[in-house]
């Protein structure tokens, strides 16, 4: 059932950041075009590709404005560029791998409206390859030993069982709508992460400020999931773990922090190089201990970049 259409119509700037991945991001473009909703601006950011998608881009959608980075600013940075350039009056920022199905944007303008207190908005995700099937139905709290969560329904066939608006932890990465005036108040997405579990730390800056995070089950995502970095890449294994340790460092107190750092010390490094060796993963065991001596060495600084970020 789609969201309840109303006359309320705001210019709804979309937000995507493509890396090496053209073919992909045309195809959420043609989804755009498509979609039912019409006030949209829509901003391609690419983070410098060995080569430049404008001119394919804009052969699917002439509207379409590229932006050419000169280095791989990562997700938060790309996505800030895109929304320093936007002019709506809300940024719906999504992954390039995402396809739109109609009622989407006008669910999620919904939550603005009925509830003041909103920040950030994410819609229900299915898994495009298999449709009928949740990835995300809101985010469960990150664990205070393991430092890790998971997602609300994941790998369940969608028989409407998470069929309610509801607060949650946070938001997913992949589709989030953020209002100007909110963003206005709490800052741009912390770039210290580069990758992964930057949109986590986001959303705690929002509730600093008052703001709560929405799930709406009637806005519907597809999802091809991990189409840049691969589902199981070195990449992903380094800035998993080396974020995985900065989060829990700049949003967890002091007595808490110690439990999680006695926890990844004495059975996290042990059980994860042992897995690693085990399956002779050389090239992940040593991207998760990169992960690890990242933190050892910037220790002071991403710390005082703790305390800065809690008075945006």
């Amino acid at each position: 059932m789609l969201p309840e259409r109303t006359e309320y119509s705001p210019l709804v700037s979309i937000v995507t950041v493509n890396y090496n991945n053209s073919a992909v991001t045309g195809e959420l473009l043609r989804s755009l075009l498509a979609n039912s909703y019409k006030q949209l601006e829509v901003i391609v950011v690419d983070n410098a590709s060995v080569e430049d998608p404008t001119a394919a881009l804009l052969a699917i959608s002439p509207a379409v404005k590229v932006i050419r980075n000169e280095e791989n600013m990562g997700f938060a940075g790309g996505n800030n560029v895109g929304i320093k350039a936007a002019t709506g009056e809300f940024f719906f920022l999504v992954n390039n791998d995402t396809e739109f199905t109609d009622g989407l944007i006008e669910g999620l303008l919904n939550i603005f409206r009925q509830y003041p207190d909103a920040g950030i908005a994410s819609p229900k995700f299915h898994y495009f390859f298999q449709k009928g099937t949740i990835e995300y139905a809101g985010y469960h709290e990150v664990d205070i030993l393991t430092g890790r969560n998971s997602m609300i329904g994941c790998r369940e066939k969608d028989q409407g069982q998470y069929d309610e608006v509801k607060e949650t932890n946070y938001a997913h990465g992949g589709a989030m709508m953020i209002s100007r005036e909110a963003l206005e108040k709490v800052g741009l997405m912390p770039e210290v992460y580069f990758l992964y579990y930057e949109e986590f730390d986001w959303c705690e800056m929002f509730k600093r400020k008052g703001y709560k995070v929405y799930y709406q089950y009637q806005s519907l995502i597809y999802h091809k999931e991990s189409m840049t970095t691969g589902k199981n890449s070195p990449l992903k294994t380094y800035f998993i773990t080396r974020n995985r340790l900065l989060f829990m460092r700049r949003n967890i107190t002091l007595p808490r922090r110690m439990i999680f750092m006695a926890y990844f010390s004495l059975l996290t490094i042990p059980k994860n190089t042992l897995s690693f060796l085990s399956r002779w993963e050389l090239v992940h065991l040593k991207a998760f201990w990169r992960g690890v001596f990242w933190n050892i060495r910037n220790f002071k600084k991403s710390n005082d970049y703790v305390w800065n970020s809690r008075v945006y």
